[in-house]
């Protein structure tokens, strides 16, 4: 077989404390070196110029710097080379430098002259990802982005098998949209054996679970039937003692008013390990999705998150609602539909003025998202006349009339 259609070599180089010579320090080098440095090689660039970026690098002492051209007897004592300057001469005598010593080396400029390729590669939870397509790096990198982005979201499932370990998940699923969950909260659902779900959380993505798992429908519909809270606790506490790797999928963020505290407090009380995976809030994403922004320069330096479950005048009620009336600043309520009336009532008796804007998102970042606007006099009127039912976010503030020409619908897909 011709050396030049022998497949590369494949294999994993261990440079922590070898030394590696770079030689060039432009854009090239600047893309190779993060690696190196993660890797914990001993580099030394030899360059007269570097980017800003290499030389930074430099002056953090994460590499060393030579401010001169390439010059014979450079690798001597190096394990690895990558040649990528503007000179030619300097990188082919380089190139026959690393050939006579017997030192594996990149060829920026001239991958034929090359003894080493470099992969596209890839990281994802501790497993590297590294494609050679031999002389097409764009199909490389386009393999290595598939891989990667399988892992993960999950799509590409390759469960742990040594080294995974029982526990929960308390997973943030987002506003809704099943594209808006995190990365990280996607792979663990994948990984799962047991998911606890809630009515808010993501349900499409259930539909994407292995037959194996096991799916609790936690059933904490508003003034509906509730799953009471001791009951999903002991849900979680049993099915990990069971050697289950557990999902508790919520809707939003898990700390912001999704009783995930509690959660965890139960299941360490308990023992059992807990990991929290942060969602994205409906408070801010909803609104997005809507056009809505919380804050805008010269209209509102501050929003104010607020539930909205009980009334103002309830002895239940943790709310200043006489400050906030006084802020000036964005109001965003969630579960707070039902009490609409005596919430805007109260704003306007404590001086915010009745025409402040309103907007009232159902449904929010999914394909049933629709939005009303009205003002603090008005939208009690309107969420009763337009038949707006939970789960909907109100927006109350000047910002509610910002970006009117913007476009309005879901986000992600």
């Amino acid at each position: 077989m011709d050396r030049k259609d022998a497949p590369a070599y494949p294999v994993g180089l261990r440079l922590a404390g070898r030394r590696v010579v770079v030689v060039g320090g432009g854009q090239v080098a600047q893309r190779r070196l993060p690696a190196l440095v993660s890797a914990g090689a001993d580099i030394v660039v030899v360059s007269p110029t570097a980017t800003p970026s290499v030389e930074a690098m430099a002056d953090a002492g994460e590499l060393r710097w030579e401010r001169r051209p390439y010059e014979d007897g450079d690798l001597e004592g190096a394990w690895y080379a990558l040649v990528a300057s503007t000179d030619a001469a300097a990188n082919a005598a380089a190139s026959a430098e690393a050939e006579a010593r017997r030192v594996w080396c990149v060829r920026s400029d001239d991958a034929e002259a090359a003894t080493a390729w470099t992969p596209a590669t890839g990281r994802s939870e501790g497993v590297t990802v590294a494609v050679l397509t031999g002389r097409d790096p764009r199909r490389s990198a386009a393999v290595r982005d598939a891989v990667v982005e399988g892992l993960r979201d999950g799509t590409l499932v390759a469960p742990h098998h040594r080294t995974r370990t029982a526990g929960v998940a308390l997973v943030g699923g987002g506003p809704g949209d099943p594209d808006l969950i995190t990365v990280r909260g996607r792979r663990l659902l994948a990984e799962a054996d047991v998911v606890i779900a809630d009515r808010l959380g993501p349900r499409d993505l259930l539909d994407e679970l292995p037959p194996h798992v096991e799916v609790i429908d936690a059933a904490k519909i508003p003034y509906g039937r509730a799953m009471a809270q001791e009951a999903i606790n002991s849900a979680l506490i049993e099915h990990a003692r069971a050697g289950k790797a557990v999902v508790r999928l919520k809707g939003g963020d898990p700390y912001v008013f999704g009783r995930g505290m509690e959660e965890a407090e139960a299941l360490a009380a308990a023992g059992v390990p807990v990991t929290v995976v942060p969602g994205i809030s409906s408070s801010i994403s909803v609104p997005g999705a809507a056009g809505i922004p919380v804050t805008h320069r010269g209209v509102a330096h501050e929003f104010t998150v607020v539930s909205g479950h009980v009334a103002p005048d309830d002895a239940r009620s943790l709310v200043d609602w006489a400050a906030l009336a006084r802020l000036r600043g964005t109001l965003v309520l969630l579960m707070a539909v039902e009490r609409i009336g005596p919430i805007a009532a109260t704003l306007v008796a404590g001086g915010r003025p009745a025409d402040t804007p309103v907007a009232v998102v159902q449904e929010g970042t999914t394909a049933a998202q629709r939005r009303v606007d009205a003002t603090l006099a008005t939208v009690a009127d309107v969420v009763e006349a337009e038949g707006v039912r939970p789960p909907a976010v109100i927006v109350i503030g000047d910002v509610v009339t910002v970006g009117g020409g913007v476009a309005q619908g879901r986000t992600g897909r």
